[in-house]
């Protein structure tokens, strides 16, 4: 197989936000990066929610599921046994492409579950040890927020202030007053004035199927192009099959093909799996050898295990004005974490983190629901409904903690394969109890909110199926090389040039979005590997 470029200092695996920090960090600080990404560029005009068709495109040809969308790039995905669709983007940028954008710290309990809470595992570090590099992310990828929410020990700042909570805001803002209950204006990567390449928010709503102003912070519009500037040599369309190992037991770089069909082998001193949740494990099982028959970086059987997805709960409540809650950002305008710390009168341990989410586009408002009647949303019955509805309902979103247990898990499929015929990932995935129970609160005390900001009716959606974003800890770092993949640096513990720095490698997955603390591992750990390079063993 033919090199695709020269040997590289460190391959990187995939160019969504972990990668691209990592390329950025790397490549600014004198190393030959290269990263293959087996999607491509997209600019914001190919997105859709500036135009007639954004709803319809976002069924299929914008749809987060892999599955539903089936673009070259894509991957299948097996989740015939889970509740949860994965939700995933193969291109520059990952799923920041299609990310809602919230920009969300995990709280200091969440790296000390064990102690606090006797369940799981506490991180290898914590909370202040993260955080300057939450601080670092934040203020370069332009997030908007307001200083000093009082869930958090610290009044961390944001470069830019927060977008208007709007009419919506405002209602369910006096809702939760009455009840006393936490709220603040959400923090979201995306821009409420220009940043840098960057413009205002256009408010179209249209976030969760690309941002067609530029004002989302995707990793495409943040990290890449400085990565570039810096020397980072980003291969697009390149689908990587295994990583390939050496006399000494190291990796030596990665097999890959190319949208013409042709195989090429990338070698490196230094590998990074920055794939996401499913695609790592997968890379890993798939790389399986006679010197590694459960596949690289396994000796602990734990790759693909403990995955976690955040089941989510959507509480919807209509009122009897007119709201604007079509407008954007789709994005959250509040979020709450009245509810998010251990309470054990309630009958479970950990918690969630609530946001108030706008319900744009006409469509959304009528679609047909399974288990009701076709005809109810025609003729009459369809204006009526649009009518009472569209820019009056409001939904509080609810971004539960998964717990992670080695029965949830990432294996390859016998049978499915993706279009290069490499065995495609499958998803063995369950609600714990815990879990269970914990939404059942969350959604009735939701219920509560929206009465009491007077919704005229509530509607439930306890478990969203189309809500696998959050892909988490199917490689989980520790300290104990038996009870975990990678050190707290996402380093491997049995192939010492191999690391992982995307979500797979979270111990517990937090009850909070985790593109921030994503971010944040992935340049704390880049930081480290560079500030020691001297001490790197690479391939031969």
């Amino acid at each position: 197989m033919q090199s695709a470029v020269e040997d590289a200092d460190v391959l990187i695996v995939g160019a969504g936000p972990s990668g691209a920090v990592a390329a950025y960090e790397l490549a600014r600080r004198g190393f030959k990066v290269v990263c293959l990404e087996q999607g491509d560029w997209n600019l914001p005009d190919d997105f859709t929610g500036d135009k007639p068709s954004w709803e319809l495109a976002r069924l299929k040809q914008w749809h987060p599921s892999p599955n539903r969308r089936g673009n070259d790039a894509d991957y299948p995905i097996n989740a015939d046994n889970s509740p949860l669709e994965p939700l995933l983007f193969n291109g520059v940028g990952g799923s920041s492409i299609l990310y809602s954008g919230h920009w969300v710290r995990a709280l200091p309990s969440d790296f000390r579950v064990k102690t606090l809470d006797g369940v799981a595992e506490d991180w290898p570090f914590t909370y202040e040890d993260l955080r300057p590099f939450y601080d670092e992310v934040t203020h370069h990828i332009g997030a908007s927020g307001l200083e000093g929410d009082p869930s958090y020990p610290d009044a961390h700042t944001f470069p830019l202030p927060p977008l208007p909570i709007g009419k919506a805001g405002l209602r369910a803002a006096r809702g939760m007053d009455k009840l006393g209950w936490h709220w603040w204006p959400a923090p979201n990567a995306i821009s409420s004035r220009a940043f840098r390449n960057r413009p205002a928010c256009q408010r179209y709503g249209a976030c969760e199927s690309g941002c067609p102003a530029g004002a989302k912070a995707s990793a495409d519009l943040t990290y890449w192009p400085d990565a570039i500037a810096a020397g980072a040599v980003l291969i697009t369309g390149a689908r990587v099959r295994t990583l390939t190992t050496d006399e000494n037991g190291l990796v030596a770089g990665a097999e890959y093909v190319d949208r013409d069909g042709h195989w090429h082998h990338q070698r490196a001193g230094i590998t990074i799996l920055a794939a996401n949740g499913i695609g790592t494990p997968r890379i890993l099982l798939n790389s399986a050898s006679s010197a590694h028959p459960d596949g690289l970086a396994n000796s602990s059987g734990l790759v693909g295990k403990r995955l976690m997805i955040h089941p989510y709960a959507s509480v919807y409540g209509t009122y009897d004005e007119d709201l604007e809650s079509h407008l954007g950002p789709a994005g959250q305008s509040l979020q709450s974490l009245e509810f998010y710390e251990t309470d054990e009168s309630r009958g479970f341990v950990r918690g969630g983190k609530w946001n108030l989410m706008p319900t744009p586009g006409p469509l959304n408002r009528v679609l047909w629901e399974p288990g009701t009647d076709w005809r109810d949303g025609f003729g009459s019955s369809f204006h009526d409904k649009l009518s009472s509805t569209f820019g009056r309902t409001l939904e509080w979103g609810i971004t539960t903690e998964d717990l992670p247990e080695e029965s949830n898990e990432i294996v390859l499929d016998p049978e499915l394969t993706d279009s290069d015929g490499i065995p495609a990932a499958k998803i063995n995935y369950q609600i714990t109890e815990n879990n269970d129970r914990l939404l059942d609160f969350h959604i009735a005390r939701a219920v509560e909110a929206h009465e009491a900001a007077g919704a005229v009716s509530i509607h439930v959606d306890r478990v969203v199926r189309d809500s696998g974003w959050h892909l988490l800890g199917s490689a989980r770092m520790g300290e104990d090389p038996k009870d975990s993949v990678v050190d707290q640096w996402g380093r491997s513990h049995d192939i010492p040039n191999l690391f992982v720095l995307d979500g797979s490698n979270f111990v517990t997955s937090t009850g909070v979005n985790p593109t921030a603390t994503i971010m944040a591992i992935a340049l704390r750990a880049a930081r480290h590997l560079a500030d020691n390079r001297h001490n790197q063993v690479s391939a031969s």
